[in-house]
């Protein structure tokens, strides 16, 4: 008479969780083969990218008396920053002074 009634599985909570989880994980996995998958697709066009940047110039001949103090490039020109608060800008081809700008003070 009182017989306690038979397991009948799980709870419906529990199947409701699980399949919640199961769903998670299964976009977490989709999410992390996407995001490998960009990056192998785009790292070698920023590879091919800086391949191709412009070569550095052989040499450099700075006015008398000034010292370099960084350089950049750009298409067909480089720029030099003096000790001395000057930016000198080159032509690549001929390797002559294009523009200088001075720096002013604080």
């Amino acid at each position: 008479m009182n017989e306690l009634p038979e397991n009948s599985g799980e709870p419906a909570n529990l199947r409701f969780l699980r399949v919640l989880v199961t769903i998670l994980t299964a976009s977490m996995i989709a999410g992390l083969v996407t995001i490998i998958v960009l990056i192998v697709i785009r790292v070698p066009n920023v590879i091919r990218t800086v391949e191709d940047s412009p070569p550095l110039p052989s040499t450099i001949s700075l006015p008398d008396g000034t010292k370099a103090s960084s350089f950049t490039q750009g298409g067909d020109w480089y720029a030099v920053v003096t000790t001395d608060n000057q930016i000198l800008i080159f032509n690549r081809d001929d390797n002559s002074l294009r523009q200088s700008i001075r720096i002013a003070p604080r």
